[in-house]
């Protein structure tokens, strides 16, 4: 069974090769992939390592956590699993502050036009 770990804090210069061959040398790379920004195509910072065996994966994790590449200290842990989300349903983080769940703005009620401030 495969083992997901998780980078964080990489540099922007790091490439799925440059991430595979660091992680290898601490045993079997089944896959490494730097997130990239869909929009600029550049490195999002952080990316996923995925190791043949546990033992690899643990390994690494103790070799590479904290290590300074390129003056940026890297977090090396297991990945958490991805939570589900129901298909077209917006969370309230992702739906983004709205006005109309506020009682204090609007016309007469403060915020634009004056009001209770």
């Amino acid at each position: 069974m495969t083992t997901k770990i998780y980078v964080g804090n990489l540099p922007y210069s790091v490439t799925d090769a440059t991430l595979k061959s660091n992680f290898g040398e601490f045993g079997t790379v089944v896959s490494a992939r730097v997130m990239m920004d869909r929009d600029t195509g550049q490195s999002k910072g952080f990316g996923f390592v995925e190791m043949k065996s546990a033992e690899d994966a643990e390994a690494a994790i103790k070799g590479l956590n904290g290590l300074s590449v390129e003056g940026r200290s890297i977090i090396v842990n297991l990945a958490r699993p991805r939570e589900d989300r129901a298909p077209g349903a917006a969370s309230e983080a992702s739906a983004g502050f709205r006005a109309s769940k506020r009682q204090d703005v609007g016309y007469g009620n403060g915020g634009f036009g004056g009001g209770r401030y």
